[in-house]
């Protein structure tokens, strides 16, 4: 073990890549560029952004550019030729160039920077939430056309947008390849700000990035010391198992430490430009906006937050108990994006079928990289796992009981994490396999042994039923949240 010590030094030098250099950069410099885009009239603003949005892709994306713009003005093609259909045929178009881009060399093209692929993955979600909210604002004009009566819609659009407008929204600096994702009225009401000066701006942003610092130290720490490519040597296979299953445990906690730094950095720069301000009483979610209609009140002082934009919830990502809950402080505004275009049209009834179905399409969204696949379909199965555990296990306990189980299913939950995360940071099948072989499919093992218990103790009608009422809770929720705002519910 002491012996690699020169290579894990060497390794650790090579903890920032050049790109991820350029990353920090760009984000580093969006906060104090966002704070004078205050200043900036609505058309002044959205042309400012637009500029420096499309003149960051060029810089850093080269002639790879064209891969988001094709995909842009097919996706405009698609809204002005289908609005009804717009919101499947886009998520079609959109999903079907990620293929093609993904492949590009297969047609004898040049492969795209690291950079495009991450425009190219935010574009994706822009371009199917705008057809969805396009059609929205059709559905709702016809309402209003027979009925006479302006129809109650939250965070409904209140034109279609122009060409002029898409492009704008596409590429807006803000978050042009870091994120967060933000749905196009998000970024209208942000253009549109009456008294943008007159939010909070310096306080929340350094909020947002007091612990920064420590994070970006704790991963380069850490990483120098836990390097992902020793996984991959000969030589780890010989370590004890005990520490090849530690050595999961710390490498999640370098690609915690890295995201946090990476997501709190870029909820800074949209915050310092006000991005994602609303009052607090519109109830916002992250990724959506608000959920309820709100109006200012003169006689009050309004309170304010970022929770619009919100993309990481360090705390409750590592402290909350459940698999299931796990995902929802992670990329939240992707999980939004999930949770109202994927999970309520997905081809399957069962909770956990669906889970499935939404992780499958989240890893095709990240890649295709076997990896991914591999980790994220271990996802339904820890819910099922958690699900039986609850109901023969946990629903027959006391309060004391419970409280131990609770820390138990906390453990269990992190150590799952950490062996997906596994997946996802080695990328290929057979470097996966082998670690996860290397300590025996642990986490596999344990989650079919917690069903068969649950099964024998006779949880598994309980659980069936228990999934049931969860998945008729959440379908009635999207459905209630997609009528605030006008959505397709169908």
């Amino acid at each position: 073990m002491f012996g690699l010590s020169k290579k894990k030094v060497v390794d650790s030098m090579q903890a920032m890549s050049p790109d991820e250099l350029v990353y920090l950069g760009v984000l580093a410099a969006s906060i104090p560029v966002g704070f004078l885009f205050r200043y900036l009239s609505p058309p002044v603003k959205q042309g400012a952004a637009l500029l420096l949005g499309l003149s960051i892709t060029i810089a850093t994306c080269h002639i790879h550019t064209l891969h988001s713009l094709v995909t842009v003005i097919g996706t405009w093609i698609i809204i002005k030729s289908s609005w009804r259909h717009a919101p499947a045929l886009s998520l079609g178009w959109t999903f079907l160039y990620l293929l093609f881009f993904r492949l590009v060399t297969k047609f004898g093209l040049p492969s795209p920077t690291p950079f495009a692929n991450a425009v190219q993955l935010l574009l994706t979600l822009k371009m199917v939430s705008l057809a969805n909210e396009v059609r929205s604002f059709h559905v709702e004009k016809k309402k209003d056309v027979s009925s006479f009566a302006k129809s109650p819609v939250v965070g409904g659009l209140s034109q279609e947008p122009s060409i002029y407008d898409i492009l704008s929204y596409s590429y807006c600096y803000v978050g042009i390849m870091t994120g967060p994702f933000f749905r196009f009225q998000t970024y209208i009401d942000w253009v549109k700000q009456p008294s943008p000066l007159a939010l909070p701006g310096l306080t929340p942003c350094l909020q947002r990035l007091k612990l920064v610092p420590v994070y970006g130290a704790l991963f380069l720490a850490v990483n120098s010391v836990f390097p992902l490519a020793y996984v991959r040597t000969e030589d780890f296979l010989d370590q004890n198992v005990f520490y090849r299953m530690f050595y999961m445990v710390a490498i999640f906690f370098v690609f915690r430490m890295r995201f946090y730094s990476a997501w709190c950095g870029a909820e800074a720069g949209c915050i310092s430009a006000g991005l994602g301000c609303y009052p607090e009483k519109a109830l916002s979610k992250p990724g959506g906006g608000p959920t309820v209609d709100y109006s200012p009140d003169p006689t009050t002082e309004e309170k304010y937050d970022f929770k619009t934009i919100q993309n990481i919830d360090c705390y409750n990502t590592d402290f909350c108990v459940k698999v299931r809950h796990g995902m929802r402080y992670w990329n939240m505004t992707v999980q939004w994006w999930l949770h109202h275009y994927i999970y309520p049209n997905a081809p399957f009834k069962a909770y956990t079928l669906r889970a499935g179905w939404t992780m499958f399409i989240s890893a095709y969204w990240h890649g295709l990289h076997p990896g991914y696949y591999l980790s994220f379909l271990t996802i339904p199965l820890c819910i099922a796992a958690e699900s039986a555990m609850e109901a023969s296990v946990r629903a027959k306990l006391g309060p004391r009981g419970q409280n131990i189980f609770d820390w138990v299913h906390w453990f269990l939950k992190m150590r799952a994490y950490d062996y997906m995360c596994m997946g996802f940071v080695l990328l290929n099948a057979p470097d996966t396999v082998n670690y996860w072989m290397s300590i025996y499919f642990i986490v596999h093992v344990i989650a079919v042994c917690c069903i068969l218990v649950g099964r024998v103790l006779k949880g598994g009608k309980k659980e069936g039923r228990r999934g049931e009422k969860e998945e008729k809770r959440e379908g009635e929720k999207i459905d209630n949240d997609k009528k605030k705002s006008g959505e397709k519910t169908d």
